[in-house]
């Protein structure tokens, strides 16, 4: 696994060298090169061996170093909104910032579009090197050729969900090309499927499981694939298609589930130990971007820190590795807090961190708290009709002790003043990517691998094709499996709570263990108030007449009427508890149209803003002014036909 990594990345070097290389003049200096390798290392095995494990990180783990990943696919729904921070707001608030040239200090417009496009190149080169060369080996005939097509059709997956209709090129330049049309979102997909249908049939699954793209991985994301296209975002033209791509995705996703299954706890994803270890080789996992400790390989995995809320600046507390770098970007939003159920769903207290300790010590309000020991501060996830707590802010309410002591810092969800959380850079922070083996307290440079598919996502598309069939029992039975996982099991302590701050043992920083904010516990208690009990839980839905309270409510909330409609918003709600904060939402809510709706309801920058057309994102003004039409530039008139509506 290590050595695969370090492929990855030396190669993908490579490759960008020789990129370099083959634009220069021949006869520049008038010397022979003789270090260095030409565009023809790619006609021999060894090159597209490295042609292929570059593209691997191109296009899987390139978004993850910078805020593109988060910026596309968390902000600006019903989740998550802006939290302390707000360098990079344009992508959740959908103001006048956010249009063809996005004015923000981090991602720019053509961001995501110019690193799907250069992933494409990648792959569209390694598909025609492959399919020149005269060779019999495997390795390069089915295994690179199957890699080849899945990579590139995940990122035309990504930029039809992201823009709809996009140009499509298929072909290696080997002249400058000034002259692009979009082809439709019809004609996209049809492109996907059928690359991802090459993959799967090409791969097999006899690879390293997430590492490596697999047959199975090819089906997860054909799945996918159909599922979009059978999606109400594409209704106007996908009729004739849209049965039989559902029936693909129940197929294929069964097919998947029967060598991915379930974890037995929740939390076993999340119990990230060290680099490379176990947790990143759990059988529930189908495919992951992979990162390395040797962070002089390749860039690093900035997820580890967009999620984290401001702690360090309060008093009894300080910056520490397993507090992680709060860069604040993203704050759940209320819909968060209130999809779950916090009683019996373990997922939310396996997912957030609610506690801190104390790390700097020191005296607070007259109270001195010891360093190492006393809690420092706690969030209280409670419900609307909770009337213990006045204010949310700050609330150091003398009923609410730790060690016998008040806690310094405690705050409150719903509280009898209303304030309540929002804005307010102090949340509950999402530690699903949380990494303590990072090299120093400020480093915002992670090691962990960013889970890609997993087979608890593979369950919920089976349950949504159900659904769009109208068969609902068949999809509830797809929905308790994952709802059952996350249920408390008998013996289960409630309030034990890990993250990846389990990693911090493996961290080359020395950081004395009093200094660690870190503790393995949740205020699921206090935000409850029940008394504690080990009793197993159980989450079965037996029915459509009567769905879950948590789901009750946000129906009505948005709204929503009919059979069909509800079982939609439940598997849309089963998503967010599942899938929270792992790269879908946006996507999501977009291709079923219901990103309008729920950010208005629940994303309180984006609601006065957010319009229909935001469903899909603006074409860059850099693709606009690039762009040629029979040997010219494009008029105003052209450039704006050629723009997504609303733009």
């Amino acid at each position: 696994m290590k050595n695969f990594k370090k492929y990855v990345t030396y190669t993908f070097s490579v490759v960008l060298l020789v990129g370099i290389l083959s634009s220069c003049a021949k006869d520049f200096l008038d010397e022979e090169l003789t270090t260095q390798r030409s565009t023809e290392y790619f006609a021999t095995e060894d090159g597209i061996r490295s042609l292929a494990n570059g593209a691997y990180f191109k296009v899987l783990a390139s978004p993850f170093p910078s805020e593109q990943q988060f910026a596309t696919t968390n902000y600006g729904t019903d989740e998550f909104h802006v939290g302390g921070d707000d360098t990079n707001s344009p992508w959740n608030n959908y103001d006048t910032r956010f249009n063809s040239v996005v004015i923000t200090t981090r991602t720019q417009a053509q961001e995501p579009w110019d690193n799907f496009y250069a992933g494409i190149a990648m792959t569209n080169q390694l598909i025609e090197s492959i399919e020149a060369i005269d060779s019999n080996s495997p390795d390069i005939k089915q295994i690179a050729l199957g890699e080849a097509y899945f990579l590139r059709a995940y990122n035309y997956l990504k930029l039809v969900r992201q823009y709809g209709g996009v140009p499509l090129k298929l072909t290696v330049s080997t002249s400058v090309e000034l002259e692009f049309t979009r082809a439709s979102a019809e004609e996209v997909l049809a492109q996907v499927i059928a690359d991802f249908t090459n993959a799967y049939t090409l791969l097999d699954n006899a690879v390293l499981f997430p590492a490596r793209i697999s047959k199975d991985a090819a089906a997860h994301y054909l799945a996918k694939a159909y599922l979009t296209r059978a999606s109400e975002i594409n209704d106007s033209w996908n009729g004739e298609t849209k049965n039989a791509d559902l029936q693909q995705v129940v197929d294929l996703s069964d097919e998947v589930i029967a060598n991915h299954p379930l974890s037995g706890n929740f939390q076993e994803l999340w119990n990230y130990t060290e680099p490379d270890g176990a947790n990143e080789f759990l059988p529930e996992l189908i495919l992951s971007a992979q990162f390395s400790r040797d962070q002089s390989l390749a860039p690093s995995n900035f997820s580890t820190v967009p999620f984290t809320a401001r702690y360090d600046d309060l008093p009894t507390m300080k910056r520490d590795l397993t507090g992680m770098r709060p860069y604040s970007r993203l704050a759940a939003t209320y819909f968060t807090y209130d999809v779950y159920d916090h009683v019996n769903d373990s997922r939310f207290w396996k997912t957030f961190r609610t506690k801190h300790r104390v790390n700097s010590g020191g005296t607070f309000e007259g109270i001195s708290y010891t360093q190492g020991v006393d809690l420092g501060i706690m969030y209280i996830i409670n419900t609307p009709d909770d009337t213990r707590f006045g204010s949310t802010l700050n609330n150091n309410d003398p009923n609410i002790l730790y060690n016998g002591k008040t806690i310094p810092h405690v705050y409150v969800a719903y509280a009898a003043d209303g304030v309540g959380l929002l804005p307010n850079p102090r949340f509950p922070s999402l530690t699903k990517h949380y990494d303590a083996a990072r090299l120093s307290i400020n480093d915002n440079r992670g090691l962990r691998d960013e889970i890609l598919a997993r087979s608890a996502e593979t369950y919920l598309m089976a349950a949504e094709a159900k659904i769009k069939l109208n068969s609902f029992s068949e999809a509830l039975s797809y929905i308790n499996i994952v709802r059952n996982r996350a249920s408390y099991k008998s013996g289960e302590d409630r309030k034990f709570y890990i993250d990846g701050a389990e990693a911090y043992p493996t961290s080359e920083f020395t950081q004395p263990i009093e200094d660690n904010s870190y503790i393995r516990e949740n205020s699921y208690y206090e935000s409850n108030n029940i008394p504690e009990t080990t009793d197993a839980t159980d989450l079965t839905i037996t029915g459509t007449a009567s769905l879950p309270a948590e789901d009750e409510a946000i129906i009505a909330e948005l709204g929503v009427s009919g059979e069909y409609d509800r079982m939609m918003s439940l598997v849309l709600n089963e998503r967010s508890r599942e899938l929270m904060g792992e790269w879908h939402r946006w996507e999501d809510l977009s291709r079923t149209l219901t990103l309008v709706e729920r950010a208005k309801a629940y994303n309180p920058e984006a609601a006065p803003n957010i319009k229909d057309y935001h469903v899909l994102r603006p074409i860059p003004q850099t693709f606009l002014d690039g762009v040629y039409t029979e040997g010219r530039t494009l008029t105003p008139e052209e450039k704006q036909a050629l723009q997504n509506p609303g733009y």
